[in-house]
């Protein structure tokens, strides 16, 4: 499915402000995952209604239609077990397991910052994640700051909340020596410029466990790894 015929789709439900089908950055295929954001929450959650369990015409399988689960639902465990199984395989798990409200009230990969817009996603297969690496695996790419984690923060909530964006490289929570907590910054590393760019625009300001993230490119000034 083209974005174009994605778009077609679910335009009848409502005025659509973004939509994007993620796509292998090394093959170009559908990863058979898309993200349409609507105008208004009612016209997502008609959307859904009409479209869950529907078999678009050229699709072999249904799809699903849903707003995001709150990543509270699952352990940390569980996301991680989504995360490293079948790497073969062609797209995850973790993107059910993402904040159901945003700051922008919905999960969205091109949010650009405006408010109060909401999407329902799709997922063709809950299968695994594909084109990453573990956690401190060296490589080259967009480094992205994360700022005011909270103290309980690991490595398996930046992978939750960035992998819906594109190709993560990398996570990395600073921790204290002693206590082995958080100290409230992380980093995150992805191989796609504008890909990272839209995490950063989705998730600046993103409020996680009472917290309001600060999400930037890192830059020379900010704190070390």
């Amino acid at each position: 499915m083209t974005q174009k015929e994605l778009e077609q789709l679910f335009s009848q439900y409502g005025r659509i402000i973004t939509s994007r089908i993620l796509v292998d950055q090394v093959t170009g295929i559908s990863r058979g995952v898309g993200f349409i954001r609507f105008d208004k929450r009612i016209e997502a959650e008609e959307a859904i209604k009409g479209l869950n369990g529907q078999k678009p015409p050229g699709a072999t399988e249904p799809i699903t239609v849903k707003f995001a689960n709150n990543p509270s639902q699952k352990t940390n465990q569980a996301i991680l077990s989504q995360l490293y199984q079948s790497p073969n395989r062609r797209y995850p798990g973790p993107l059910a397991q993402q904040a159901q409200r945003f700051r922008l009230d919905n999960l969205l990969n091109m949010a650009y910052g405006v408010k109060s817009r909401f999407s329902p996603m799709t997922i063709d297969g809950m299968t695994s994640l594909a084109g990453i690496n573990i956690p401190g695996h060296p490589g080259t790419g967009w480094c992205i700051f994360v700022y005011n984690l909270a103290p309980d923060a690991d490595e398996s909530i930046l992978w939750q909340m960035f992998g819906p964006f594109g190709a993560v490289t990398n996570v990395k929570v600073i921790r204290d020596f002693n206590t082995n907590k958080c100290k409230g910054f992380g980093f995150v590393t992805m191989t796609n410029y504008d890909e990272a760019a839209m995490a950063i625009a989705s998730l600046n300001g993103y409020r996680l466990g009472g917290r309001v993230l600060q999400v930037s490119f890192k830059t020379n000034k900010t704190h070390k790894a």
